[in-house]
């Protein structure tokens, strides 16, 4: 059962940028920074900076999580859960929140790669 709290946890994160992302394509498009007509094909208009950042984020939140997801929900389903899988599990979502803070925020390059590049040793150790 404590394997599920990650999932749990991975997912609020997903949610709360996808949030976020709705809040932010509003705004830009009740302010005038783009045309509420952008968001049909997503061409025609430059998006600002912020709402990109979040667009390109909430995509990647649901690739390599996706792998999580499967393996905590085979670790589940077959009880094979231990203290060291859990463990792991949360230190894969410590990474993921340590990328997204990074990436949403300085987006400083080399440090969002090192987050990333550990959560897929993480994910892999798993």
């Amino acid at each position: 059962m404590a394997i599920l709290f990650p999932i749990f946890a991975l997912y609020g994160l997903t949610l709360f940028v996808q949030l976020r992302l709705a809040y932010l394509g509003f705004q830009a498009a009740r302010s005038g920074e783009i045309s509420p007509g952008y968001f049909r094909l997503f061409r025609g208009d430059t998006e600002p900076d912020e709402l990109a950042a979040y667009s390109r984020h909430y995509v990647n939140l649901h690739e390599a999580p996706l792998q999580f997801y499967i393996v905590c929900l085979i670790i589940y389903v077959t009880q094979t859960s231990s203290t060291l899988l859990v463990g792991l599990a949360w230190l894969y979502v410590a990474l993921r929140l340590w990328h997204s803070w990074i990436h949403l925020g300085s987006n400083h390059v080399l440090h969002r790669f090192r987050a990333f590049a550990l959560s897929g040793v993480v994910l892999g150790s798993i």
